[in-house]
């Protein structure tokens, strides 16, 4: 069978990938553009569990619950062992509070959302004892409330194999830098450094490269950068069940198998789209880290990662359709919960172009909030 509507993807991460991903398994002949240069997923440690959150914003805590949830069919889709994966684990989530009465609010606040997320697991307050047989790298008298179901996750590999299986499925993929056009009132222009081709539907999936991408359209959007660094480090320890920490701050502790350790991310608001690795801020958050888990010490550096997030004025995300531009699609303002919902939007834009039923209401995220003519 002939594919039939032409549809490019720009953006490669994680909301791209798997808005690609998905088109790819129908009958659409699907491009995907990106230029490798400051994705967000670069700068996402890596944890899903949003249940723990105290975010007031139920449009945010919808969006969350359920991009978690979405996490075991993603993998059933991209055929990965749901038990043993390098890419995505559920190996429990460790939550710490300066304060004892503020971990037994968090206890309180979880145990209600269970009733609507069981996928959240086992909820449990835990001692400094139990925590060391947990992760034993961990060394202080503080406690830590447990979600077995909180989940690590490796945004790079997850997002390697959508787009690779996104190419088996016929996508073609162009590492080129794009400028974007209107021909008429339903088609595209997609201008590379390698060639130039008109689309039917244009998915924008650059994160916080949106207003340069739309400005040429004369639209605006409501999208400030912030810059996050990561730190990846190596210990020779079979961590392969080892749950991720969350302690407050900047120093998530997220181990991987093979003994991979990524700490991070910062969240730096005054660097604009700065990619330039930044030693005094990276060792600050690997002192920080040390100091719960000592055992860190002795980890080789193995490699930094810096990435660029998109946040809104309201910190809440977006997506949809482009107002009064129907065949033009976008997300943003994922903010540092990209990996989270990041494959939920990626999966209800495929589902807008196909013309189905969304997961979510796309009332709750609006685009036209963000974006408006310049």
């Amino acid at each position: 069978m002939a594919k039939t509507k032409k549809i490019a993807v720009v953006g490669g991460g994680i909301v791209g990938a798997t808005t690609a991903f998905y088109l790819s398994q129908k009958n659409y002949t699907v491009d995907i553009y990106d230029d490798g240069v400051g994705q967000a997923t670069s700068a996402a440690a890596g944890i899903i569990c949003p249940w723990l959150s105290q975010r007031r914003n139920k449009e945010w805590y919808q969006l969350a619950s359920k991009g978690a949830a979405f996490y075991p069919q993603l993998m059933r889709d991209l055929n990965e062992p749901l038990d043993d994966s390098d890419i995505y684990q559920q190996v429990g989530t460790l939550v710490f509070k300066k304060k004892a009465s503020l971990l037994e609010k968090l206890e309180k606040i979880a145990l209600k959302r269970l009733e609507d997320a069981p996928e959240m697991g086992e909820i449990s307050l835990l001692s400094p004892k139990e925590i060391k047989a947990k992760f034993p790298l961990y060394d202080s008298e503080e406690s830590a409330l447990f979600a077995s179901g909180g989940a690590r996750v490796d945004g790079s590999l997850l997002t390697k194999k959508l787009i690779d299986q996104a190419i088996s499925n016929g996508a073609h993929y162009y590492p080129d830098k794009i400028a974007l056009s209107q021909t008429n009132s339903t088609n595209y222009l997609i201008r590379s450094t390698t060639q130039e081709k008109t689309y039917d539907t244009v998915v924008l999936a650059v994160g916080a490269w949106l207003p340069e991408l739309l400005d040429p359209l004369h639209l605006a959007v409501d999208i400030r950068p912030q810059k996050g660094q990561l730190v990846q480090l190596h210990l020779p320890e079979d961590m392969s069940q080892w749950p991720v920490i969350m302690p407050e701050g900047e120093k998530d502790i997220i181990p991987f198998a093979n003994g991979k350790i990524i700490v991070g991310a910062t969240h730096e608001n005054d660097c604009g789209y700065d990619l330039t690795p930044t030693k005094e801020k990276l060792n600050l958050m690997l002192e920080e880290a040390i100091e719960l888990a000592p055992g860190l010490k002795n980890a080789t550096i193995t490699g930094i990662r810096v990435g660029t997030r998109a946040y809104t004025s309201d910190f809440a995300p977006f997506f949809g359709v482009v107002p009064d531009h129907p065949n033009l699609l976008t997300a943003s303002g994922l903010g540092s919960s990209g990996l989270t919902f990041g494959p939920l939007i990626g999966h209800m834009l495929s589902q807008i172009i196909s013309g189905d039923s969304t997961d979510l209401p796309l009332a709750d995220y609006p685009v036209e909030r963000y974006i408006k003519r310049s």
